[in-house]
């Protein structure tokens, strides 16, 4: 009995060593990170400390609420368990080389976020940039249609359909302007006189993929052409 102090007093610096090394010095590190500019510029005062520019755009952007929504669909529908949303460096994959962002992530992207969904697993690709590349997947008709059915746009994915988030009806009049505009001669494609409607969900998750974004500098993380 006469060591329980002292093994006490090694297991609680054990325990405060740890919260100290662990979670302390991560919080001090990575918990004053502020949205900031693309770049910075020397202060007018001290012309050694480097400042946010005045009228600059913030980055990273704050979501918006159909956004947030979307989220919530993407976690639901356990998106999380195939894709990542982080950017390796170049020298630590071939992420880039993919064209899966323009550079690689750093903490700050994701300060705005009250859920970050590094993922653990690839079974797709890496989603943290693809609402920067719409272009070259044809935006909101693209994204509904690999939503509606994975095979329309990406022949031979092992993702699985999400037709639950749609509806199909009876087209009553003029289609609806939110009627998936599917190829020609499509298997896929509903029959003559009806539509295929995403619900609120689909157009929420949908928005939720285009505002995934890294098409912009940090001070730490620059894109370089």
């Amino acid at each position: 009995m006469k060591n329980l102090p002292l093994l006490f007093c090694g297991i609680f610096f054990a325990l405060a060593f740890s919260f100290t090394g662990l979670i302390l010095s991560s919080h001090i590190q990575l918990g004053s990170l502020t949205r900031t500019t693309e770049t910075l510029v020397p202060s007018d005062n001290d012309p050694t400390v480097m400042v946010m520019p005045e009228g600059e755009t913030l980055y990273p952007a704050m979501p918006g609420g159909i956004e947030q929504q979307g989220k919530d669909v993407y976690i639901s529908m356990g998106c999380i368990y195939c894709h990542t949303q982080q950017i390796r460096r170049a020298d630590f994959g071939a992420d880039i080389d993919r064209g899966w962002g323009p550079r690689q992530t750093v903490a700050r992207d994701y300060i705005t976020q009250d859920r970050v969904l590094l993922g653990t697993m690839r079974a797709g690709p890496d989603l943290a940039n693809v609402g920067g590349r719409i272009f070259q997947q044809g935006g909101r008709d693209w994204h509904h249609l690999h939503l509606y059915n994975p095979q329309i746009t990406s022949e031979g994915s092992t993702m699985p359909p999400f037709a639950f988030l749609y509806e199909l009806r009876e087209v009553d009049g003029a289609p609806s302007s939110d009627a998936l505009k599917f190829p020609p001669d499509s298997e896929f494609a509903p029959d003559a006189g009806y539509e295929v409607i995403p619900t609120r969900r689909a157009k929420a998750l949908v928005e939720y993929l285009l505002s995934l974004k890294i098409n912009y500098s940090l001070p730490e993380a620059p894109i370089i052409e």
